[in-house]
């Protein structure tokens, strides 16, 4: 046994769960590699300024939660909390919004960080996919990111989830809402730190998870009632646009998200099944982010969907997806001479697309037949020295178990026609 262990709040994958996870990064990314959206990688490591200017400094991410360290050069670098921020980051260094095709649109993939009490769909390490559509104010581009989420975790065969929609409004009408809200807050019993946030954005404490302050929000302003007819007019048409999709959504008038940087449409993904953790995933519009992080006014909508969250809702609806074996053949040579033969055949199979592997580390016959079972391989390939002597080898299917001898020379055909 290894003295080291993963730490805290955190996972290995390893397979064969591993398989699933890629599937259901797959299965995210598919519809927005079919709507547009390229590919963008950013560091796992940015500016600790980044994420306290764009997600917020009084967020529990920036204030509690983030991996901030500093260098030997000392710069001050933080692991990255969340993707949004880092890649409209990496657009505008780029400038891929003067390339005069607005919106950009990209997705990505990878890991987050954040320091938060471990348990069940929450850890310290998760797994995200992630779009974002920068530059371009438009219902439809909100609907659409929407409608691609939705066909995603449909396509994997998910059906219990629900989406639930809000509008946060505008820099013209939330700050009258804001200060009616904080009017609020300020006749509750709260704690300092409470006090202190809701003095700082009223709308974090909406989001607060603790049963005693949700107890006394009974009551408290909505900001739907606070929304300027542009705003109105806005997020109907977003509505319009999803049910004519034929995308069920709830109205959730209570809903902010947890980061600073969201304006206008706002929604979350949860599943009941869950518990505690039951958003899978979210996002809306980020109007002003451009701006917070010195870049130009664009502005951009997106999501964030979690790859552990989406497994853990899998199985709580009981859905195994449909995965392919990661062998299709397995070579069993019985000798030298027909270890080099079989082993330029397994070669050649992988040339031409058939997964293949081969038993290593000279196994007899009974053991090596052993790891082709296990592998998952639909034909086994054994090659003994009378079959060499007469340019045969026999092809043995796993789930018959019928054996027929092949032609050395047609053998890699007759696997890529059977397969």
């Amino acid at each position: 046994m290894s003295t080291f262990k993963a730490p805290k709040g955190t996972y290995d994958l390893i397979p064969p769960q591993s398989a699933q996870y890629l599937a259901v990064r797959e299965a995210i990314a598919a519809p927005l590699r079919n709507s547009g959206y390229g590919y963008i990688e950013t560091p796992g490591f940015e500016n600790v300024e980044l994420f306290a200017r764009g997600v917020g400094e009084s967020t529990d991410i920036v204030t509690k939660e983030m991996y901030a360290f500093e260098t030997k050069g000392g710069d001050r670098l933080a692991l990255r909390p969340e993707g949004t921020a880092s890649v409209l980051r990496a657009a505008l260094e780029a400038n891929l919004h003067k390339a005069g095709n607005l919106p950009v649109k990209l997705w990505y993939s990878g890991s987050y960080y954040r320091y938060e009490r471990p348990q069940k769909g929450r850890y310290r390490h998760f797994s995200q996919v992630g779009a974002e559509a920068i530059g371009a104010e438009d219902p439809a581009l909100d609907a659409e990111l929407i409608i691609l989420a939705d066909q995603a975790y449909r396509s994997l065969g998910l059906r219990e989830f629900r989406i639930l929609l809000n509008s946060l409004g505008d820099a013209e009408c939330r700050p009258v809402y804001r200060a009616a809200l904080q009017d609020f807050l300020r006749g509750l019993d709260l704690d300092e730190d409470t006090l202190r946030r809701a003095e700082i954005n009223p709308l974090r404490v909406l989001d607060d998870k603790r049963e005693s302050v949700q107890k006394q929000l009974t009551g408290a302003p909505l900001l739907r009632d606070y929304l300027c007819d542009a705003c109105k007019a806005y997020h109907e048409e977003v509505r319009e646009l999803i049910t004519a999709a034929g995308v069920a959504f709830e109205d959730d008038p209570k809903l902010v998200r947890g980061l600073d940087y969201y304006t206008r449409t706002t929604f979350e993904f949860v599943h009941d099944g869950l518990g505690s953790q039951s958003a899978v995933g979210g996002g809306g519009r980020y109007d002003g982010l451009s701006e917070m992080i010195g870049g130009p006014a664009l502005p951009s909508v997106g999501w964030a969907l979690g790859v552990d969250r989406t497994v853990l809702a899998l199985e709580a609806e009981g859905v195994e997806l449909d995965l392919p074996s990661p062998t299709s053949v397995f070579a069993v040579p019985l000798g030298e001479e027909a270890r080099r033969v079989l082993f330029a055949k397994v070669t050649e199979l992988r040339k031409v697309g058939v997964a293949a592997d081969f038993s290593y580390g000279g196994k007899g016959l009974k053991a090596a037949m052993k790891a082709a079972n296990r592998s998952g391989a639909r034909y086994a390939l054994v090659l003994g020295e009378r079959d060499l002597a007469e340019g045969l080898v026999q092809v043995k299917d796993m789930e018959s178990g019928e054996q027929t001898a092949v032609g050395l020379n047609e053998v890699v055909a007759e696997l890529e026609s059977r397969l």
